[in-house]
Order: structure tokens, then sequence, then C-alpha cells
């Protein structure tokens, strides 16, 4: 039996993510970043060992990519998410009052006693 639009659960959106949904995507961020490190280290040297064409265009990229990228992933690793806006707004201009929210329609409470 479908349910009524008025029994279906309120999701919460507005939940941050879980420490450990952070640490996982970090994580995996920084693998594909040494992994890509790890491809510019290797196309390098084919390109060296094969003496290929414009080599003195693609040999600083690849080394570019070789030292830019660590550092990068290194930062975006330590990156957490934004904190409230709220807390970076200056103490010297008050906030202004925010109103009551308004009422909502009564709807159903799951509780652990239901």
């Amino acid at each position: 039996m479908a349910k009524r639009r008025s029994e279906r659960p309120i999701l919460i959106t507005d939940a941050a993510r879980s420490q450990d949904d952070q640490l996982r995507s970090r994580q995996r961020r920084y693998l594909l970043m040494m992994t890509i490190r790890a491809v510019c280290l290797v196309i390098g040297a084919v390109l060296v060992g094969t003496r290929a064409p414009l080599l003195w265009l693609w040999l600083p990229l690849c080394l570019l990519g070789m030292v830019l990228i660590p550092w990068l992933a290194v930062i975006l690793a330590n990156d957490r998410p934004p904190q409230d806006k709220h807390r970076l707004r200056n103490r010297s201009h008050p906030t202004p009052t925010e109103e009551a929210p308004q009422a909502l329609p009564t709807q159903r409470t799951i509780d652990a006693d239901d």
C-alpha cells in the first residue's frame, strides 16, 4: 500500500556529511591525484626514452605535474568542508534579527516509543 504524502518521513537535507564520509572522499581524492602523478612520471620516462618530438614541451609539463600535484594533494586532503557562513560575519556589524519561523502544518512525528 502506498504511503500518503503526509505520512512520508521528512528528509533532513541540510545535515553535514559524517566524518567518515568526509575522510573517505579526501582519501579517494588524494589517491587519484597521486595516481595522476605516477602517470606523469611514467609518461615523462617514456618520452625521454623514445626521444619523442616536442620533448622540450612535454617534459616540463610532466615535471610540473610531478611537482605541483603532491602539493595540491596534501592541501586538498587536509581540507575540510566550510564552516557555517554565520561564523564569518564581522562582530562589529550586528546580525539582523530573524523572524520567528512560521508554524508548519501538523505532521506525524516518528518516535522511538511508537
